[in-house]
């Protein structure tokens, strides 16, 4: 099935980037955390304006819209004391994934989709350790909330049967590979970013 052998391809990738996440480490600061909710906006605003635009929700059922996540983030933002005007100069990524076919598509998805199951842990440390809530900050990784799993399993659903039409697993894999890549280079480029102003 697609989706294990999603899961047996991308392990290895996925394993090196959470270790690399501080978001977990009880010495986490409110700055740093809020650093990378910074970088995270980055990567998924050019990333689902894309991914919104693609022709084939309709044909394969579904509704990527209700799933688009660009928003929680910004109100993250606002929440954490980052001022609009200054949202708009963050840095975008645009080393993103390819998604001109329908199974780059499905590859990417899978990352994307399967963060929401990642997050959950997360919440719950941001609540404990930062006093953050979804609507102090924290909207992002609380994921879909109550509905994380139910649709995790829908997304799965869709994929298996999406990938059996296209019969090209070996590119879903490879994109899935590819997103964890560029998700890693972005979140932690070579060179140190410059320290982030306009808070209020």
């Amino acid at each position: 099935m697609i989706l294990q052998r999603l899961r047996q391809a991308t392990h290895e990738r996925h394993a090196a980037l959470e270790c690399q996440l501080p978001l977990l480490d009880p010495q986490l600061s409110r700055q740093h955390y809020r650093h990378f909710v910074t970088r995270f906006l980055g990567y998924y605003a050019p990333l689902e304006t894309r991914l919104l635009a693609l022709p084939w929700w309709n044909d394969i059922g579904f509704n990527y819209a209700e799933r688009y996540k660009t928003p929680r983030l910004v109100r993250d933002m606002l929440a954490l004391g980052v001022t609009a005007d200054t949202l708009a100069t963050f840095p975008r990524c645009r080393d993103l994934p390819q998604i001109d076919t329908l199974p780059q598509a499905l590859g990417c998805l899978y990352v994307i989709e399967g963060a929401t199951l990642d997050a959950e842990l997360i919440f719950r440390h941001l609540q404990e350790n930062l006093g953050l809530t979804a609507a102090s900050g924290a909207a992002f990784f609380n994921g879909y909330g109550v509905q994380t799993s139910a649709r995790w399993q829908a997304f799965g659903a869709m994929l298996t049967t999406s990938a059996e039409r296209t019969s090209d697993h070996d590119t879903i894999v490879a994109n899935a590979n590819h997103t964890f890549e560029t998700i890693d280079r972005w979140l932690f480029p070579p060179s140190p970013l410059p320290t982030l102003t306009g808070y209020s």
